[in-house]
């Protein structure tokens, strides 16, 4: 025997339901790129959380894709093998070494664990590289020098996307499987390089005529000076908050692709809190958003 819910709780479960369905229908049969990252990857019951959101967005009709980073993992290994991390303007600087241990562990465990992970909670995740299929072609990124924009830095094997082939992706999805990529490009000569997952998202939904994309991040998301949250921006209100300071550091390339990919036809692009459980559900599908929205215009 089991006991009955009060009303209360049924109702508040109906309302839930009801306030989804507009959301489902208006993005039923669409893409959603969402890049997995920071405490969402790390936390025990927010992996969970992230799992069961990607398959259920599959299950209701949605068609996720998803790149994700690995920082922590990855400093993790460089820790082990004696190398300390580096970033300029928030990108990793990657020699020949680091290169290893980067594709050793975004190639290998961190891909494998959420294609595991994706798969346990009844999707069917297949994980890929950008080398698999031709996926990502990429060259040597050289950075201009803060002061000195004439001045390029060359932080190593570091892609800057060159093109991508969404081929595999395309297969993937219509056999209604959950592509999980790893931000790994190849050179014209085969060589491989590390391309931040946020530039690598952001590309991605462009190339797939996204319907929105999603970054989880370690913040609430866009914050002005005093620490607000921010939302309903255009990319000229993005324009306004680099020139003057308030975005810097790790939120540039996260911004940078952000902005690329409101330029470019995606329609909705969302910096979400991902400590919060179910912060992708509660972006997508109810009116209730859990970070930043930057408007196409």
């Amino acid at each position: 025997m089991t006991l009955a819910q009060p009303h209360d709780n049924i109702t508040l479960e109906a309302q839930v339901l009801a306030e989804a369905l507009p959301f489902l229908k208006r993005f039923h049969g669409k893409t959603i790129v969402v890049k997995y990252g920071g405490n969402a990857m790390t936390e025990e019951s927010l992996k969970q959380s992230f799992a069961n959101d990607v398959v259920l967005l599959k299950l209701v009709g949605l068609n996720p894709v998803v790149v994700h980073g690995g920082g922590p993992q990855i400093e993790q290994m460089l820790t082990q093998v004696g190398k300390k991390g580096e970033f300029i303007q928030g990108m990793r600087v990657t020699d020949a070494e680091t290169m290893s241990v980067v594709e050793m562990v975004l190639g290998g465990a961190v891909n494998k664990e959420i294609v595991a992970l994706i798969n346990q909670n009844g999707g069917k995740a297949v994980g890929l590289t950008g080398k698999d299929a031709g996926l990502i072609r990429a060259k040597r990124l050289m950075l201009p020098k803060h002061g000195s924009p004439s001045e390029l830095l060359d932080i190593g094997l570091v892609g800057d996307i060159q093109q991508i082939d969404p081929s595999i992706v395309h297969h993937l999805v219509s056999g209604a499987f959950i592509p999980v990529i790893a931000p790994i490009g190849f050179g014209p000569d085969g060589e491989t390089y590390n391309i931040n997952a946020d530039v690598v998202a952001g590309k991605m939904a462009e190339v797939l005529g996204a319907e929105k994309l999603v970054l989880l991040t370690n913040t609430p998301g866009v914050l002005d000076k005093a620490g607000n949250l921010l939302t309903g921006l255009t990319p000229r209100d993005i324009d306004d908050m680099v020139a003057d300071g308030t975005l810097s550091g790790g939120m540039l390339p996260k911004i940078s692709s952000a902005l690329d990919a409101a330029r470019n036809g995606v329609k909705g692009v969302h910096i979400i809190d991902g400590r919060v459980p179910h912060a992708l559900l509660l972006e997508i599908l109810t009116q209730h958003g859990v970070g930043t929205m930057i408007k196409s215009s």
